[in-house]
């Protein structure tokens, strides 16, 4: 069945209707949409397998679909969409080796930047590395966040020891480490991971820099669905200026991964070193222990799949049906439980959408929320941090924002706490303190909750600038998916409005949208939400005591086993 052809969104399109099945009510239709009356499809089925039918260009020319590999997926001799691909700097070497440099995106399956390493060493006929460096600290990162990174590479190293991919692990400065071992093994391309944050940033320009003039440097944006160089070219208002821009891109780059397989020749540039990854991360973890690792969250891209699609617990096949609920912090099994894999990549956030859009003819309102939230909202963070240098801080905001917290700077507070009372979450208002609890001893907080919990921050505190400061310290030291785009812009729409519109004028808020207790106590059972808290609080309190806390494990796969087909 031929694709159909591919229509402008309108002006109000949703991420939803490009999922949608067509064959809505002419009643509910656009005069323009009722003229065109495109023929339904038959299934969801039939929609992603036209959807899928759309990518045109592969690699630098335009190449017909060639035989699929297991279970429909293309092959990798296709290479990976250009428009994923920035090159930074040419290079003169055409025959050494490729290396990966991955930094924010901790898998081997499901990663575009991999695979454009893989299909670029198989162009060229030399062989491909992946290498890691682990710095000595990260912005507030403590034990909990090094220790679940550290367990997730464990598994990273398995899985591509399986295709017979070396993994090293370097410790220092990347500008540093990752230049020298380039150099050493005469590589001729690095690819990179994209991130759009300030250190991210830094770190490739200063590899870019200190790399030898015969290595080409390319990154790829493995991170997002829609590359974010493509989603936009300048930085957006709110989500309805970008939804449209994000959602017409997706017949091109919503597709399904090829199989990771090795580039066919072998790494003869010295082998990696041993990693002792139990002393490792025993070694890294006594550093900041104050924030220990948590238990409910299994490290690693084979957990985080299983957490996605597992027949038993996989959100896709078991919680889903319950994403209507995620507002509502009484109602925990409203949440996918994602965000821990999707800030360190164990799991791609296309991969997400792929599995859950299976499901959207039997819950259809769920999984258009998730599917929103994963790729318009999380699509809206990155373009915010991505264009904004000062996205963690007032100068950030817009100018009405600016404005407006400047004037109410000097309002009286009738509460002002301390960061260390906030820290402990020791407040008149024990909806507040729950949510700190929950993410000082869970980390995690309800999406919901934290934007009341940064709201009141800035309620509470001396200044604005006080309070975004305060907001940012304690979600990136206790959050397990913290230190991320989605984090930043959080606590600067709570704050500072940003994807926002101006409210009515209040004391302190100025015109910044305001939340309150009884606002709560209307939207869900605070009292429900407080007791499933403290309940969680008493037992990893326990658990700590009993020594028993802070002993989240990984289960790599047996060395000489494949990987996992999905």
């Amino acid at each position: 069945m031929p694709p159909r052809k591919k229509l402008k969104p309108s002006a109000n399109a949703k991420v939803e209707d490009y999922f949608a099945k067509p064959g809505v009510k002419e009643e509910e239709q656009s005069p323009k949409a009722r003229a065109r009356k495109p023929k339904p499809s038959a299934s969801v089925k039939e929609e992603d397998e036209r959807t899928e039918a759309r990518v045109g260009k592969l690699g630098d020319k335009t190449v017909e679909a060639g035989p699929s590999d297991i279970e429909g997926r293309p092959p990798l001799s296709q290479g990976v969409h250009p428009g994923r691909i920035q090159n930074l700097k040419p290079g003169e070497n055409k025959d050494g080796p490729v290396v990966y440099w991955m930094s924010r995106d901790h898998r081997s399956r499901d990663n575009w930047a991999l695979l454009h390493a893989v299909h670029q060493a198989r162009e060229k006929g030399v062989a491909v590395a992946v290498a890691f460096n682990l710095v000595e600290s990260f912005l507030e990162a403590r034990a909990r966040h090094f220790g679940f990174m550290l367990r997730g590479l464990r598994v990273v190293e398995q899985n591509l020891k399986a295709v017979d991919i070396p993994f090293f692990l370097f410790r220092g400065k990347a500008e540093e480490t990752i230049p020298a071992f380039v150099k050493k093994c005469n590589a001729s391309l690095l690819v990179m991971d994209y991130s759009s944050l300030r250190i991210g940033k830094q770190w490739r320009k200063g590899i870019c820099e200190n790399v030898p003039p015969s290595v080409a440097v390319a990154e790829v944006d493995a991170h997002n669905v829609v590359p974010i160089w493509c989603a936009s070219d300048k930085m957006e208002y709110g989500a309805r200026t970008i939804r449209n821009k994000i959602t017409k891109q997706l017949p091109d780059f919503l597709n399904e991964y090829p199989i990771l397989e090795n580039s066919g020749k072998s790494w003869k540039f010295g082998e990696p070193d041993a990693i002792d990854w139990d002393s490792l991360i025993a070694d890294v973890t006594r550093i900041g222990a104050e924030v220990p690792e948590v238990t409910w969250c299994e490290a690693g891209e084979d957990a985080a799949l299983e957490a996605l699609s597992g027949k038993a617990k996989g959100f896709v096949n078991m919680r889903i049906k319950n994403y209507e609920n995620r507002n509502d912090p009484s109602k925990p099994t409203g949440l996918s439980g994602l965000s821990p894999y999707l800030h360190y990549g164990h799991i791609s956030a296309q991969r997400c959408a792929l599995e859950a859009r299976k499901f959207r003819k039997v819950h259809t309102k769920s999984v258009d929320a998730f599917l929103e939230e994963l790729i318009v909202r999380g699509g809206l963070a990155e373009n915010y941090c991505h264009y904004q240098p000062n996205y963690d801080n007032l100068k950030g905001a817009w100018g009405w924002a600016q404005e407006s917290l400047r004037i109410h700077a000097k309002d009286k507070r009738e509460w002002v706490y301390t960061e260390k009372e906030l820290e402990e979450g020791k407040t008149h208002d024990k909806l507040w303190n729950a949510a700190q609890l929950e993410m000082v001893y869970y980390g995690k907080m309800h999406g919901f909750m934290r934007m009341y919990w940064a709201k009141k921050i800035l309620e509470w505190t001396e200044s604005p600038e006080e309070a975004l400061r305060i907001a940012i310290y304690l979600n990136d030291k206790y959050e397990l998916d913290g230190r991320d785009p989605n984090g930043y812009v959080g606590c600067m729409w709570s704050i500072c409005g940003i994807h926002d519109q101006g409210w009515k004028e209040r004391p302190v808020f100025g015109k910044i949208r305001y939340m309150n207790y009884n606002g709560c106590k209307r939207k869900f059972n605070i009292d429900g939400y407080v007791m499933n808290v403290n309940q969680m609080v008493a037992k990893t309190k326990q658990q700590l005591k009993e020594g028993t806390a802070g002993t989240t494990s990984s289960k790599p796969m047996a060395q000489g086993k494949s990987a996992p087909k999905m």
